[in-house]
C-alpha cells in the first residue's frame, strides 16, 4: 500500500493506493501531517500500514480532487479499489450514480440497491466509504433534506455540496 499527502483548499487529504486502484481518499485533522499520525478513529479512517510514495495514480487522483474543488471536473475517472463489503460496494456504486449537484435521501438509495427498508445499513455503508468526494457519500441527505452524517463534519459536507450547486 503506498500513500500521499496534499494539502487542498478542503484541507490535508491522505491518498491512498493498492496498485490495482485508489483504495482510500481521506481528510486528516490538521495536525497529520506525518505517518506516524495516522490513527484511526470513529469519525475518520485511515490506512495505518503504507509507504510514503506518491505514484502516478495517486497523483492522478490528487489532480482530480484539486480540479473538483476547483470547480473544473464534475465526473472523476480515476481507478478506484476501496475494501468493503458485497453490500457496501453496491451501495457505493449506488453513490456514483448520483449526479453532480444533486443529493438522494438514505431511503432513495436503498431503494436504488433493492432494499427499500435499509436505509440504516446505507447510512453505514457511507459512513465506511473510503473513497470521499470521489464516491459522493456527501451527496445523501436525510429525508427531510437535512445534512445528516460525514465523516469529514457536516460543515465539509455543506461546503461540498454548496460548491456543486455553484458549478453545477
Amino acid at each position: 500500500m503506498k500513500g500521499y499527502y496534499y494539502q487542498t483548499r478542503l484541507g490535508k487529504l491522505f491518498i491512498a493506493e493498492d496498485g490495482l486502484g485508489i483504495t482510500e481518499v481521506a481528510l486528516l485533522p490538521e495536525a497529520a501531517d506525518a505517518q506516524d499520525s495516522i490513527v484511526e478513529n470513529s469519525d475518520l479512517r485511515k490506512t495505518k500500514d503504507f509507504v510514503l510514495e506518491e505514484t502516478y495514480l495517486i497523483r492522478e487522483a490528487a489532480d482530480q480532487m484539486i480540479e473538483y474543488l476547483d470547480g473544473k471536473r464534475k465526473n472523476f475517472s480515476v481507478k478506484l479499489n476501496p475494501k468493503g463489503t458485497e453490500f457496501q460496494q453496491k451501495v457505493w456504486k449506488a453513490l456514483c450514480d448520483i449526479p453532480y449537484g444533486e443529493t438522494r435521501s438514505y431511503k432513495q438509495i436503498a431503494e436504488a440497491v433493492g432494499n427499500k427498508n435499509a436505509s440504516r445499513a446505507i447510512g453505514m455503508a457511507n459512513h465506511n466509504n473510503p473513497v470521499m468526494c470521489i464516491i459522493p457519500c456527501h451527496r445523501v441527505i436525510g429525508a427531510n433534506g437535512s445534512l445528516v452524517g460525514y465523516a469529514g463534519g457536516l460543515d465539509t459536507k455543506a461546503s461540498l455540496l454548496k460548491l456543486e450547486e455553484k458549478y453545477r
